[in-house]
């Protein structure tokens, strides 16, 4: 197929440019400042870009297309969910997070409290959260191979798995932000594009579209209503709670604010991802009604059972096939893949900072190691994350990216968002109530999420879940703040007056910067 040929041309030289930002980054990531942070010099516009390019990731542009092109209109949930979540960033985190933090979001969190405890709570929840998030977008990297180049699902896992560590253990931060700038890029245009296609087909009238994918979906008019894919207004809630706060407790976005050189480029920072953000989630809303239009009742896109060739996930890379031809299904594929493989860099980076810093330093050294000895351990950690991620991508073969991502999402929200807002803003937190707190919040996520009924019955077969919402994040996110509040009340004899006089400097830091 001549989509085959275009897409393979983009994709190898998308791969080549990146490999050589890799090669000439690997020069300058021999000390800890460039290799977690890029020195500190990219600018807040920069920066701005790299973040979107690391959340606009293939649970954005697949998974919540997919999931439009399924559900309708509550596919949209995500969009919203994922971007009201900036606001808090940019208003509650951001230049609080530049002022007090050095490489990670632990860096901030322990300022007040005993290292080895907290350091330990946050690298554990880094790591699940970025394992959890790696699984959508290997997901649906292997259903994009499949798609493109008629490939086996297991091989495209391990040519990703294999790309991300070599941007990781040799570019380090520099490598991946400028992967993330270009990748942001060519996303935005190819959506942009792909959306113009489809409304240009209806005289760029929302309504005649709209009209036109009620007609076309088996669920007619109910495509426009909620309740299709959250049924009841507890998961809605839950889902809600989930992407809003756990965007403000990702790892990989928080360690993006130390790439900048002052509080004011992280705040501008924040405002353009937001801007470009906003901007895209728009388009998958036109993509997503645009699929239902377009591959509904296509033969050449559903399979006997009724279901799209490639699962939901690829709404979007068939719809480019259907409205643009031969020549634009490899252009947005090869973009597609693209952003898999920029945002596993920046996913993996973030677990291996968490294992080389967090954990190898403070929590097994008590800080006594060398900085090579630091980035050989980070750099051996991107390697072995790399591999599990292979692993777990093959195995959760099928599963919606988006819904995939919207797991890590309630582990962040419960698990680093609770620590980290109360550990700037409330005066009575200790290092037992985060430490316990924070544990708890994990523990229970994690639990809800096993017993509930995407791995307790998709996945592990079994009749019937145990826990029955598919989404936790409203239980676990209040009993996180819960646990937290009642470990550090029962820890209050504890308190001292130098705790009062470390949050009082840290008040300053973080609103002054001085």
């Amino acid at each position: 197929m001549e989509s085959n040929f275009v897409a393979s041309i983009i994709f190898f030289l998308f791969v080549f440019v990146t490999l050589a930002i890799t090669y000439f980054a690997s020069k300058k990531s021999n000390t800890k400042e460039n290799y977690y942070a890029a020195g500190e010099k990219i600018s807040g516009f920069q920066n701005g870009l790299a973040i979107a390019g690391d959340y606009m990731s293939a649970a954005s542009f697949l998974g919540i297309s997919g999931l439009v092109f399924l559900s309708g209109f509550d596919g949209l949930i995500y969009s919203i969910g994922f971007l009201v979540g900036w606001p808090i960033i940019l208003f509650l985190v951001a230049e609080k997070l530049k002022n007090l933090g050095k490489f990670t979001f632990a860096d901030v969190t322990t300022i007040r409290f005993k290292q080895s405890k907290i350091r330990a709570l946050s690298s554990i929840s880094t790591l699940i959260t970025v394992l959890f998030y790696l699984i959508a977008q290997m997901v649906g990297a292997g259903s994009l191979i499949q798609i493109l180049f008629d490939l086996p699902y297991d091989f495209a896992i391990w040519i990703v798995g294999i790309l991300m560590i070599i941007y990781v253990s040799f570019g380090g931060m520099i490598a991946t932000t400028w992967v993330q700038i270009i990748k942001a890029f060519l996303l935005i245009f190819g959506a942009t594009v792909l959306s113009f296609l489809v409304l240009k087909e209806f005289s760029f009238s929302l309504t005649n579209l709209l009209d036109a994918a009620v007609k076309a979906h088996k669920s007619g008019i109910d495509i426009l209503k909620p309740g299709k894919l959250v049924a009841d207004p507890i998961s809605a809630i839950s889902l809600g709670i989930a992407l809003i706060l756990g965007t403000a407790g990702l790892p990989h976005i928080l360690m993006r604010f130390f790439t900048v050189p002052d509080a004011k480029s992280a705040r501008l920072s924040a405002f353009y991802a937001t801007s470009f953000i906003g901007y895209f989630y728009l388009l998958t809303f036109i993509i997503g009604f645009g699929a239902i239009v377009y591959l509904s009742t296509n033969s050449n896109y559903i399979n006997a059972d009724g279901i799209l060739i490639g699962s939901n996930n690829m709404a979007a890379i068939h719809l480019s096939h259907a409205i643009g031809g031969d020549i634009f299904l490899g252009f947005i594929s090869a973009v597609a893949f693209a952003t898999i493989l920029a945002v596993v860099a920046g996913l993996t980076l973030a677990g291996a900072s968490a294992v080389g810093r967090d954990l190898y330093v403070y929590v097994l050294n008590n800080e006594k190691t060398d900085e090579k000895r630091e980035l050989f351990v980070s750099k051996i950690s991107s390697v072995l994350i790399g591999i599990v991620a292979i692993f777990l991508g093959i195995a959760f073969e099928g599963q919606n990216v988006a819904f995939m991502v919207g797991l890590a999402f309630a582990i962040a929200a419960s698990t680093n968002f609770p620590v980290l807002f109360l550990s700037i803003n409330w005066k009575n937190l200790t290092t037992n109530g985060a430490f316990y707190g924070g544990m708890c919040g994990l523990l229970i996520t994690v639990c809800l999420v096993v017993l509930g009924p995407t791995i307790w019955v998709d996945i592990f077969k079994f009749d019937k879940p145990i826990f029955p919402y598919k989404y936790p994040a409203l239980f676990s996110v209040s009993l996180s703040f819960l646990a937290i509040f009642i470990f550090s009340k029962l820890d209050i004899k504890n308190r001292s007056k130098i705790d009062d006089e470390k949050f009082t400097k840290m008040m300053e830091k973080a609103y002054l910067g001085k």
